[in-house]
């Protein structure tokens, strides 16, 4: 059966508690306690047992059962919290000291009524129990999941594209490629599953840099067009349409936007997930079809969609690619299968799974680690043998789905369905999701771990079982979050209806809760505002989520009945109105454990009575309009995590005294005075439990205050006004980093020279890392390859230094930069030199000034080109730098010549800043096309992306750019397009190339 265990796991934890001194229960209270405890559990034992049995092999009685202890199970906890609320408040310094006794021995009283009300309702649960048999009940238990490797998603990504892909994009391609000077639609068709994004996706990354603008946008089955078409306009060009979502125009508007921007452009467009034809013939208004040369490619389960256009059938991986891709789920490769797999089973079950990728990997993952006799339980499950017909793969990768989903461990069911609120296509933030899990009290805290890491295991569990989708950070391969195919979206959102765990707003008719209880709302329609406003006839006075999500709020949305809610979430939401009362009521819900405004327009302040929600432990504010926080803030003595938005400062120098028990903290505070922005960094020192670190302000005295902050793992610090040189740089040298440290940005400190505290052996983890240095030597360069996990490395220097750092024979297998996938310079050259024996490499970095010749600017003739260079930095994949070209040839200083770019055996991308000022057209010229051959020249075919930087004739402290985005394929020659204006902003943004940026 659908396991929601509801919340019975967390009374009895809760029951406990109250055993403490505190409350100061008398004898026979006690007693009561501890037996409703272990009965408690009795109850939760045997609901997860009813859970391990799939749905459809259940008696209907112990549906019914299961059903009624989960929503009795919400009530208890209800009637629980409330005490403990009363008794949480009851500790306020504001009431007087008799005032205080008084409350706590009412709240005691009402201890014994919650009490009382609990035994009953579980008595109820007992008699329900033994009238349907559940002990009798015989299942099989749910294996244990080992801890994930959080790259999994990653690996998985490489397997589909790596098997049966290349040839479906190399026809693609082919495809857009015939009568190039004409408009051509591309439409790719195929069942749910089959990889039709994938494949879009791989032929858009394989040769978006040929036109002048791109986007990928999907549409999904109940499409929001404003949503779309603002998506398209942002992602054609992302400076001009920064602001495009917090705009109120219509679809009429956009559409006429649209079609103006793309008049006369040669432009690229991916509309994935189409599912109708209204859907498809509304979006086509809006594309320019005079356009020459321009692309687009859609996808879709709907052939009829596809009718109008050129037809791209993707077809099922056949059975040797889809055995490669189901062995190397499980074991690696079909090398590695041991000699006792069994192979009759593996045939049936890839039958089964009929060529459908996403069938084979969910298939896969619930079969790792399973014992031989498991897969043939798999094969004899009912549902396994199922009848032909038109929808027989999509029914059967329905039930494989189905399948993995009732071999989930309990807590990542409940974990799982809650997805069902979000829209289709969602992009969930990893570290967002997981509070609103740890809010809802899914999350259960195990000896060792705090209760963010046990959830964080629940998430890699689920890309394990390939439940979801991971979402990697672009160059550290860093988990950030995942996504939900929509086929099991389908699934999830199917079962959690049936189940009454989320309520839909729907559409057209608006929220129906069929005489249910409403326990957790989604909207995405726009139909909140209108039914809060009336009575609450509805069942949702026991509410305990609401998700908001792409909604335009135009009047409050909290109804006075809403007091039981722990997770209120805004996002993507634009308030509207003189006066906005969105947030009316928000004292009232004193039991939320999670508030969420993230990229809320309109919202530009918090009313004061957030001081009232003493449980609250999430503030998340992301990308929020908010600017200071209210002073009622410095109450929230349970704040785990407090996110600020780019404006969202702190109220005050000590509003961080009462609140250490925060893991994740960002805020600005410089708008303090100087004393009170030194007493803010102090502070900093006192919470110990702080993880994530991201503060914006003066940071004299910092490096003592982070010496107390042992657990710290991503820290980055931004500071408006100067703060480096020698001084600062000596005081840093003396700072010991967390060992735990995986991210650290310091790009705004100054440092005269590499700090000491940066120290491989301390850094074993780290994978991100950005600062600013004005000197740097070969010792320092050799100090950062050595960083054994560091995946993105962005380096800042000024042209008021002259230095060129060389780490010199570096050969194949050395641990240089091992794992480091993206290299950003600014303010500098790099260059490889092959050494005469071409047995190694030397690797330098050039601050542009100095009159030392640059190491290795002789032009090789084609024979040496002929030998393959030792490859070095074997992980990298993106690599920017600025090339100086008055100092490079008009200075003596050799040329582009010689960059040697094939010894980075995996670069694909490149991204050069020409910086022109003060050299000849001809020189620059010059120096461009060194550049264009060196990319030619290399095996992979990088796309080069290529700015030339003027200083303003009036200005010291701006540049004009021409830009040229190049792609140099292998026997493809060059081709060439304008890069997007916010490449433009990125360097005009760093202001003068004399003076360094603070």
């Amino acid at each position: 059966m659908d396991l929601v265990t509801g919340a019975i796991g967390s009374i009895g934890p809760k029951l406990l508690g109250l055993l403490k001194d505190e409350y100061k229960l008398q004898k026979g209270l006690r007693k009561q306690v501890k037996f409703l405890s272990d009965e408690l559990e009795s109850v939760h034992a045997a609901l997860c047992k009813v859970a391990e049995v799939p749905w459809d092999q259940l008696d209907e009685q112990v549906k019914i059962w299961a059903r009624q202890v989960r929503e009795a199970s919400y009530d208890m906890e209800d009637v629980l919290d409330t005490i403990l609320v009363r008794v949480e408040g009851n500790g306020s310094p504001k009431k007087g000291k008799l005032k205080r006794a008084f409350s706590k021995g009412k709240a005691r009283h009402g201890i014994a009524g919650a009490i009382e009300d609990i035994k009953t309702q579980l008595q109820e649960v007992a008699d329900r129990r033994s009238r349907c048999k559940v002990d009798e009940i015989v299942s099989k238990p749910v294996e244990k999941t080992s801890t994930v490797d959080p790259r999994l998603g990653a690996m998985f990504k490489e397997v589909t594209q790596l098997i049966g892909i290349n040839k479906s994009r190399d026809d693609i391609i082919s495809m857009l490629q015939v009568d190039e000077n004409i408009m051509k639609m591309i439409s790719i068709v195929g069942v749910g599953g089959l990889g039709k994004t994938t494949l879009a996706k791989a032929s858009y990354d394989k040769l978006q840099s040929s036109y002048e603008c791109t986007a990928f946008v999907s549409v999904g089955r109940n499409p929001d067009f404003v949503k779309v078409f603002k998506d398209i306009l942002f992602y054609l060009d992302k400076t001009k349409y920064k602001d495009i979502h917090n705009t109120g125009r219509g679809v009429d508007l956009l559409i006429r936007e649209l079609q103006e921007f793309l008049q006369n452009k040669r432009y690229f467009i991916v509309i994935d997930d189409v599912w109708e034809v209204a859907s498809w013939k509304t979006i086509k208004l809006a594309l320019d079809q005079k356009s020459n040369a321009s692309r687009v490619i859609i996808t879709t389960r709907n052939q009829e969609v596809a009718s109008e256009e050129e037809v791209y059938k993707l077809d099922p991986l056949s059975h040797d690619d889809s055995k490669r891709l189901f062995y190397i789920r499980l074991f690696g490769g079909e090398s590695k299968c041991p000699a006792n797999h069994p192979q009759e089973a593996s045939k049936k079950i890839l039958k089964k799974c009929g060529g459908v990728p996403l069938a084979i990997i969910t298939m896969a993952s619930l079969l790792v680690g399973k014992k031989r006799e498991d897969w043939f339980d798999v094969c004899s499950s009912p549902g396994f043998y199922r009848g032909k017909g038109n929808q027989q793969v999509a029914d059967d990768t329905e039930w494989i789905l189905s399948l993995s989903y009732y071999d989930l461990p309990s807590y990542l069911r409940t974990c799982l369905l809650y997805l069902s609120m979000y829209p289709e296509d969602y992009e969930f933030e990893k570290d967002s999701l997981i509070w609103k899990w740890i809010a809802e009290g899914f999350v259960k805290k195990e000896k060792g771990s705090n209760l963010f890491e046990r959830a964080e295991e629940y998430f890699n569990q689920l890309i394990n079982r390939s439940m979801i989708q991971a979402v990697e950070s672009e160059w550290t391969g860093i988990i950030k979050g995942c996504r939900v195919h929509d086929m099991v979206l389908d699934l999830i959102r199917g079962l959690s209806d049936k189940e009454n765990f989320v309520t839909m707003s729907n559409d057209a008719e608006g929220t129906s809760s069929s005489g249910k209880k409403v326990r957790r709302l989604a909207d995405h329609h726009n139909k909140m505002m209108r039914q809060t406003q009336q009575d609450d006839g509805m069942g949702m006075a026991q509410l305990r989520s609401l998700v908001v999500c792409r909604c335009d709020i135009k009047s409050g949305v909290l109804h006075p009945s809403f007091k039981l809610l722990r997770v209120l979430a805004f996002d993507r939401c634009s308030a509207f109105g003189e006066g906005w009362q969105g947030l009316e009521h928000l004292g009232n819900l004193i039991y939320l454990r999670y508030l969420g405004l993230r990229h809320i327009s309109g919202v530009l302040e918090l009313p004061e009575e957030i001081g009232k929600l003493k449980f609250l432990q999430t503030l998340d504010l992301e990308d929020s309009l908010v600017t200071v926080l209210p002073m009622a803030i410095c109450e929230l003595t349970k704040l785990v995590r407090l996110h600020g938005g780019f404006l969202t400062c702190a109220p005050d120098a000590l509003f961080l005294t009462n609140l250490t028990s925060l893991e994740d903290l960002k805020i600005r505070f410089d708008n303090l005075n100087k004393k009170s922005q030194r007493q803010f960094v102090k502070n900093v020192g006192n919470l110990s439990q702080v993880r994530v670190l991201n503060i914006s302000g003066r940071l004299e005295g910092v490096v003592q205050s982070l010496g107390n902050l042992h657990k710290l793992q991503d820290l980055r610090l931004m500071c408006p006004q100067f703060y480096g040189g020698e001084a600062t740089t000596r005081v840093w040298d003396t700072m010991v980093l967390s060992r735990h440290l995986r991210h650290l940005e310091l790009s705004d400190i100054s440092f005269s020279r590499l700090p000491s505290c940066i120290k491989p052996d301390r850094l074993q983890h780290h994978y991100e890392l950005s600062f600013r240095v004005h000197y740097l030597d070969a010792a320092g360069l050799r100090t950062l390859g050595r960083l054994p996990e560091l995946r993105f490395l962005k380096l800042r220097t000024t042209f008021t230094m002259y230095f060129r750092a060389t780490v010199a024979n570096i050969t194949e297998g050395d641990d240089f930069f091992p794992n480091l996938r993206c290299l950003d310079l600014y303010d500098c050259m790099v260059q490889l030199v092959v050494n005469e024996d071409s047995s190694s490499v030397s690797f330098s970095i050039w601050s542009g000034e100095s009159d030392m010749v640059f190491v290795g600017s002789k032009v090789e003739d084609e024979s040496s080109r002929s030998v393959a260079p030792p490859p070095v930095m074997p992980n990298l994949q993106r690599l920017r730098f600025d090339v100086p070209v008055r100092a490079l040839y008009e200075d003596g200083n050799g040329g582009c010549d010689n960059l040697r770019l094939e010894c980075l055996p995996s670069l694909h991308n490149v991204e050069v800043d020409i910086l022109c000022f003060g050299a000849t057209d001809d020189d620059v010229d010059k120096a461009e096309a060194k550049l264009r051959h060196a990319t030619q020249f290399h095996p992979n075919g990088p796309v080069l992306k290529l700015k030339r930087l003027k200083k303003h004739e009036d200005s010291d402290e701006e540049f004009d750019a021409d830009s040229d985005d190049l792609s140099a394929e292998e026997g493809e020659g060059e081709l060439v397009s304008s890069s997007s204006d916010d490449e433009v902003a990125d360097m005009e943004s760093r202001g003068s190339p004399v003076t360094p940026s603070c």
